[in-house]
């Protein structure tokens, strides 16, 4: 379908495949996220490798490499160390291959919110202040940030956090921010 016409309900089976195929996730797991039958999850995960067999070449490299190396790392050099990689328990194997290849991805995904929390406090300070009264972060909720702000001056500061947030890392593919308003999180959702 046109990128205009995806529902929230499409994406967030999309982010489902995309993460579970990516995370190693069975055909029953997957099933059992998405609501659907067994035998269909699984043509998700064959077809997804059809159509994206660099997905699966980087699997396999990566948990090769974490298999030469004992480790993966984030984007900022970050390691996280998996001896179960050479585990003689097949389910204790599996598991580390899935995180060696769920660390670089999700771990990266931590470090650039990290940096983005980061600026977005100094532009906030730099731009309001820190007083009673200024826009604060209140929350932070994986790739989400919570933000306290006046409803006078909320327009200015969903611009800048969507700007500090899209900027917070340079990569090959654009970070796109998506800014909710409400009176509580709820709403915003």
């Amino acid at each position: 379908v046109a990128s205009d016409a995806v529902t929230p309900e499409m994406r967030r089976q999309a982010k489902a495949v995309n993460f579970g195929v990516i995370y190693g996730q069975s055909a029953f797991g997957l099933a059992r996220n998405l609501r659907i039958p067994r035998a269909a999850a699984m043509r998700f995960i064959e077809d997804y490798f059809k159509q994206y067999p660099s997905v699966k070449a980087w699997i396999d490299a990566t948990i090769e490499i974490a298999r030469e190396k004992g480790y993966v790392t984030t984007l900022l050099n970050r390691r996280r160390y998996l001896p179960d990689l050479s585990s003689s328990n097949a389910t204790t194997r599996r598991a580390a291959e899935r995180v060696a290849t769920n660390t670089p991805v999700q771990g990266s995904a931590a470090d650039i919110i990290k940096l983005a929390m980061i600026r977005l406090d100094a532009a906030l300070r730099k731009e309001y202040g820190d007083g009673p009264a200024a826009p604060r972060m209140l929350l932070q909720v994986h790739d989400e940030l919570l933000i306290e702000a006046d409803q006078r001056v909320a327009d200015k500061v969903a611009a800048l956090t969507r700007e500090t947030m899209e900027e917070a890392m340079a990569l090959k593919v654009p970070l796109k921010v998506d800014v909710g308003m409400g009176k509580n999180w709820a709403e915003i959702h």
